[in-house]
């Protein structure tokens, strides 16, 4: 042990250091308690651990990690839900959520935890409660006619969730959604990666963008958190008229591919 230098730990550490950051400094801390054991053992006179703070940069506080979810490019969308999405098949619950969070850019989790009491049929609107959101603040949904549509062949059955697991007693799981963009090899914006549930929300933030789409609207069907005052003045209202317009339009590029 004598014989390892905090290069030979360096040289270990630095290929995940910046993409698995706090695995990384977990392994670091483990060597280190490996090499306090040693010495108090007698089997090495040194640790090497504190010297690869000079090596390797600081970590990176948790607030200013940027996490990129591979995402599909929003132009390829409609081809992707023509191809794989609307196929014909009259029940397939996996189908019809991964579509429903495509046309509702919510995260996955609000849509699986979906109940009916949540939905509000006459007015259009999905009302999330404040403790399913990730902002702790109520979320509203405009409900485009193909959102109804996939809602009123779900509603034909007796279950407490929406989109409900095979027992019909539990919401499906985020693997089952997960297993399904593999198995249909939904590509994705980063070479060799799948593409994520939760990239379609920034497929969508891409479509709002590209296509002169308000930013404010576009942040808000998102549920992301205000970051300034001036934003927060504009946000007492949650712009649900203006984003039933917003996610109808979105909705009709979704359906818009037509095969040549």
């Amino acid at each position: 042990m004598n014989e390892i230098k905090a290069a030979d730990i360096e040289k270990v550490l630095s290929p995940i250091w910046n993409e698995k950051q706090e695995t990384a400094v977990r392994v670091r801390q483990r060597i280190g308690s490996i090499f306090d054991w040693a010495i108090a053992s007698e089997y090495c006179q040194f640790n090497p651990v504190p010297a690869t703070h000079y090596l390797l940069a600081p970590p990176t506080p948790k607030k200013q990690r940027v996490e990129h979810f591979p995402a599909m490019p929003w132009k390829d969308i409609p081809e992707f839900i023509a191809k794989h999405l609307r196929n014909g098949e009259h029940y397939n619950v996996t189908r019809y959520i991964v579509e429903f969070v495509i046309l509702s850019a919510c995260r996955s989790g609000e849509a699986r935890g979906m109940v009916w009491e949540e939905v509000d049929f006459s007015n259009r609107i999905w009302t999330i409660p404040a403790e399913r959101m990730k902002t702790k603040a109520v979320h509203r949904i405009p409900l485009t006619d193909r959102m109804l549509e996939i809602l009123s062949i779900l509603r034909e059955f007796d279950t407490q969730f929406v989109f409900p697991s095979p027992s019909k007693q539990q919401q499906l799981s985020d693997m089952a959604l997960t297993s399904f963009l593999r198995k249909h090899s939904a590509h994705s914006n980063i070479k060799g990666r799948v593409a994520t549930m939760h990239g379609f929300r920034s497929s969508f933030r891409d479509w709002c963008s590209e296509n002169g789409k308000d930013p404010i609207q576009a942040e808000r069907a998102l549920a992301h958190t205000v970051k300034n005052s001036v934003e927060a003045a504009y946000h007492r209202t949650d712009l649900l008229e203006q984003r039933f317009v917003l996610m109808q339009d979105w909705s009709n590029f979704l359906g818009s591919y037509h095969k040549e």
